[in-house]
């Protein structure tokens, strides 16, 4: 199954569904712009969420609802990342950012109408399921907010000391963590034998995004490089040097590829997993990482 073909379907579902009749133009262009412009990740949170298809998919509404709402609060906090009020990024994903290309004002409502669009997805797509609406809201707000998801993760980037392990967990693995727990609870599965497998792609996700900031260019990951050290924020790099972050991702790629519980898809995700390991190490460091 290619799972971001089936992401994509989704996606294309839900914006369609938030556009139609075309205004406003502009955040409609904004929100299309945001979703599907330029490169994009093979393995992010929204396929993450898909994981537990290989356990069982007795409600595939469900789960593509999952998915397309993970993927939705991504893009959205990709969108609020780039602005000048916290990274200033001039591109994402090999093209112009959205605040560039489409004006600050008009990045924020996009955004914000990203974050709505992906739990009004959950109710309207999951009626045939009533009874994991509230379950899905509740792990993919809490992988979202506050106190332990990625908004405090932004907002830990304001404060004067930052522990690195909390910071990485709010900023990255929280969602990681909502986005196989969610996609467990949406595919019948149950979430805690799945919480494990999140926790340590979304630590893995951010080792490798840690990297790529210091050791790639920017042409390689379509963003601008160097911008921890930049906002003079906490980076894996930073604190255990370039060789210990080589080898924590490929033990936390290790303990994610061993975390996937036994099922009949769980071949499948290990490869998938081990696939996608090497393509976020950068190029200068895929022979250290091999």
């Amino acid at each position: 199954m290619d799972l971001q073909k089936r992401i994509d379907r989704n996606l294309e579902q839900a914006i369609t569904f938030a556009t139609a009749g075309g205004n406003p133009s502009i955040l409609c262009d904004a929100m299309r712009y945001a979703v599907f412009s330029g490169r994009r990740r093979a393995y992010g949170p929204g396929c993450v969420s898909l994981s537990p298809w290989a356990a069982g998919d007795e409600a595939p509404g469900a789960s593509n609802a999952a998915a397309t709402a993970i993927e939705l609060l991504h893009c959205a906090s990709l969108v609020h990342d780039d602005l000048p009020c916290f990274d200033d990024a001039a591109t994402r994903r090999g093209k112009p950012s959205v605040h560039t290309t489409f004006g600050e004002a008009t990045a924020v409502l996009a955004g914000d109408a990203m974050i709505v669009l992906a739990f009004e997805t959950i109710a309207r797509e999951c009626l045939a399921t009533p009874d994991r609406i509230a379950p899905l809201i509740g792990v993919i707000g809490r992988a979202v907010g506050m106190p332990n998801g990625i908004i405090a993760g932004q907002a830990w980037e304001s404060e004067k000391t930052i522990d690195l392990k909390v910071y990485h967990r709010a900023k990255t693995s929280s969602l990681f963590i909502g986005s196989t727990t969610a996609g467990a609870i949406a595919a019948g599965a149950d979430p805690q034998n799945w919480y494990g497998l999140g926790e340590a792609l979304g630590d893995a996700f951010q080792v490798a995004d840690d990297l790529r900031d210091c050791a790639a260019s920017a042409e390689e990951i379509g963003k601008p490089c160097g911008q921890d050290a930049v906002h003079d924020r906490p980076n894996a790099v930073r604190e255990l040097g370039l060789g210990g972050a080589v080898q924590r991702l490929q033990d936390l790629v290790g303990q994610a590829a061993a975390s996937i519980p036994d099922c009949r898809g769980s071949g499948m995700l290990k490869q998938l997993i081990l696939d996608e390991a090497k393509r976020l190490v950068p190029k200068s460091l895929a022979t250290a990482a091999a």
